[in-house]
């Protein structure tokens, strides 16, 4: 993390380690969804989570990025899903949506240089891409690990009320 990063205003209760608990949570479901073909043939699933508070008015994308995950052995990929989560988690952080609806409802705010397929997701400001697995199910296990964040970071909220002091700040 560089200097700059340091200083960028994140998520009190929503941070790398709430990011890392939230994929533990799903964990289970998504190392048994990399195993059925029917999910996807790949056997690898690649996950990058945004800070909910850093989001492209305050932020570059790069910076934004709170937890990164990779299941599965990344020498023996066959594509690069970590730039595929990247890109899909990027253009959920840039509009504020779900891909498939940016990709389907609203693709005239897409960018040329955006990726076009869906798999990421966009809940109450948290924005996960998930990309190793057929689209739907990208979207389904981003959507599980943003749920889980939520409700980490609600967890979290509800033991230290007091915190962060939003009146005094």
């Amino acid at each position: 993390m560089d200097k700059d990063q340091q200083s960028l205003p994140g998520s009190h209760f929503a941070d790398k380690d709430a990011a890392r608990r939230a994929v533990s949570l799903a964990l289970p479901m998504l190392e048994h969804g990399v195993r059925n073909a029917s999910v996807g043939d790949s056997g690898f699933l690649y996950i990058v989570i945004m800070d909910p508070c850093l989001d492209p008015s305050v932020s570059e994308f790069e910076d934004a990025i709170l937890y990164e995950h990779s299941i599965g052995d990344r020498t023996e990929w066959d594509a690069d899903y970590a730039r595929f989560a990247r890109d899909k988690a990027k253009v959920c952080w840039r509009t504020g949506r779900d891909g498939h609806a940016v990709r389907h409802v609203v693709p005239h705010l897409l960018r040329r240089d955006d990726c076009g397929i869906w798999g990421g997701v966009a809940i109450d400001g948290i924005v996960v891409g998930v990309s190793g697995a057929n689209p739907w199910y990208d979207e389904a296990f981003a959507a599980t690990i943003a749920h889980c964040l939520k409700a980490v970071a609600k967890s979290r909220a509800l033991a230290h009320p007091e915190t962060p002091d939003l009146v005094n700040s």
